[in-house]
């Protein structure tokens, strides 16, 4: 039988409503959680979370 884990929000550490499986992969995913109503860029592999950080707008200076 294969692992399974509930993904925990990367900003407050509450449960969100997926499970992760060890031989599940996503990229570029868009976590939303129900509790801080957060929706945060992930990417997953082999069990392994990691936040993607998008830089901020900057503005144009003419």
């Amino acid at each position: 039988m294969k692992q399974e884990k509930w993904l925990l929000c990367p900003v407050c550490g509450n449960k969100t409503r997926l499970k992760l499986r060890e031989d599940t992969v996503l990229e570029k995913f868009p976590l939303f959680c129900p509790k801080c109503k957060q929706e945060t860029l992930i990417n997953v592999r082999q069990m392994n979370i990691s936040v993607i950080r998008e830089p901020d707008a900057q503005t144009q200076s003419r």
